[in-house]
């Protein structure tokens, strides 16, 4: 299948998990992330903010999700002693609602379980109903609201924690919902 088939495909409601690549980010990849984040947020990181994010290798991990050539997608976790916090999670507007943020969330909580996590954690917008949907699917659970959070909106955002990630209760969890990836392609 060619890449302009698999657009097409995708246009039309065909599956773009089966054909996703998700991978650690690299600089290269920056140009397309922060075009992504230019496009999705009212104050955006900078390239210069994702170097900074990407030189701490020791409590970071980025990843990028592609499609083909194309960056469709990016995810951070930072580690903090025994808890995961995710720093961002991001679908380009034209490539939402297929699976790519489950997917890339799959990835960070198996990263988190790797890195001996036993919590994750993570701030939402008030507003975005689609994201807490996907964020409770992964156990996550409102913890708490920091006010004005998003200061250049004003906005609260939703403090969310997953506990005992390190749990067989949670890799079962993570199991169901990769079968369920799995079988929508």
């Amino acid at each position: 299948m060619s890449l302009d088939d698999l657009f097409q495909g995708a246009e039309h409601g065909g599956d773009v998990v089966a054909a996703l690549r998700i991978m650690p980010m690299r600089r290269r990849q920056l140009r397309s992330v922060v075009r992504i984040e230019e496009e999705c947020y009212p104050r955006p990181w900078s390239a210069t903010l994702f170097l900074s994010e990407l030189a701490q290798r020791t409590s970071r991990h980025y990843i990028v999700a592609t499609l083909g050539p194309l960056v469709v997608g990016y995810a951070g976790l930072m580690v903090v002693e025994d808890e995961g916090h995710v720093t961002t999670l991001t679908v380009d507007p034209a490539w939402q609602h297929r699976g790519i943020g489950t997917a890339m969330l799959l990835d960070l909580a198996r990263a988190a379980l790797g890195l001996g996590m036993h919590h994750l954690t993570l701030e939402v917008r008030a507003s975005n109903a689609p994201a807490q949907v996907l964020y409770r699917r992964f156990g996550f659970a409102p913890a708490g609201v920091r006010r004005n959070y998003y200061a250049e909106t004003g906005e609260d955002a939703i403090v969310m924690w997953a506990h005992d990630i390190d749990t067989d209760d949670y890799r079962q969890r993570l199991d169901g919902i990769e079968a369920r990836l799995r079988a929508k392609r």
